[in-house]
């Protein structure tokens, strides 16, 4: 049985990552973060582990004890974690983000990545397993947006990988031809809620990758929990990159969507 290692985050892409690698075979041998990931990954892997975010060292004994040779990242960690006490107080991840030129998080997913490979592990596309999980191009609820609304969108797209380029985030919301808030730190939930009480209502919310989107990490996500937030906000639709956007629970995503007349789109 092929074996592989799971560098798991907080949320629901660790979960579906162990649960497809199961279904294909493979033995899953997981590193959970505390405080990050949920507990019911463990059920779905042959082992896991429990690290804090400063065990750096510790991450490469467990995989390299388990004869690990492929490594996945699925899941993000919360950027708060970054300026956390315990975390700084590490002197083997205060020597690591010292020595990076920025603290985006390609730059500290690279740098991790690259000493797992240092180690002799190969960290694969996150993606590999989930291509059912990402939508094609079109529009993917009954509700179609309107021109003005595509007008929005196009222009949307434009400046999010304007945004992304800088790695400042992969979200923008717009209305009427008006960016009404980027992405930073705080996340794409967050950006919505923003979004909504700056905006009232009708506000559409662009999603994209990275234009050198590295796929072995930060990957962007949406699922059922972000049309629940764009309810919240009154918005009028999602459109997000076709062929490179994890689609969660697509099924009742979409269906809570028409039901709540919002649109979404894979650009």
């Amino acid at each position: 049985m092929p074996r592989i290692g799971l560098i798991a985050g907080n949320r629901r892409f660790p979960i579906i990552v162990a649960n497809e690698a199961r279904k294909r075979g493979y033995s899953v041998i997981a590193v959970g973060i505390k405080g990050e990931t949920k507990r019911a990954l463990g059920s779905l892997v042959r082992k896991i582990y429990w690290l804090n975010l400063n065990e750096l060292s510790r991450l490469l004994e467990v995989f390299q004890s388990e004869r690990v040779k492929e490594v996945v990242f699925a899941g993000q960690v919360s950027p708060r974690q970054l300026f956390r006490p315990n975390l700084r107080n590490s002197r083997e991840i205060r020597d690591l983000l010292d020595s990076l030129e920025d603290k985006r998080a390609n730059t500290i997913f690279g740098a991790i990545a690259k000493r797992l490979e240092e180690a002799g592990m190969h960290v694969l596309d996150s993606t590999f397993l989930l291509g059912d999980f990402m939508p094609k191009e079109g529009v993917l609820t009954h509700n179609q947006p309107r021109f003005s609304d595509w007008e929005d969108i196009y222009l949307g797209m434009n400046v999010a990988k304007d945004i992304a380029y800088l790695d400042i985030g992969q979200t923008v919301a717009i209305k009427d031809k008006a960016i009404v808030a980027v992405e930073a730190l705080e996340g794409t939930d967050n950006l919505i809620r923003r979004a909504g009480r700056i905006a009232r209502k009708g506000v559409i919310i662009i999603k994209v990758s990275k234009p050198a989107q590295d796929m072995r990490f930060d990957v962007p996500v949406v699922g059922l929990g972000t049309i629940a937030h764009l309810v919240q906000s009154h918005a009028a639709g999602l459109a997000i990159e076709a062929g490179k956007t994890l689609f969660i629970d697509k099924e009742p995503a979409i269906k809570l969507a028409d039901k709540r007349d919002l649109f979404i789109v894979a650009v």
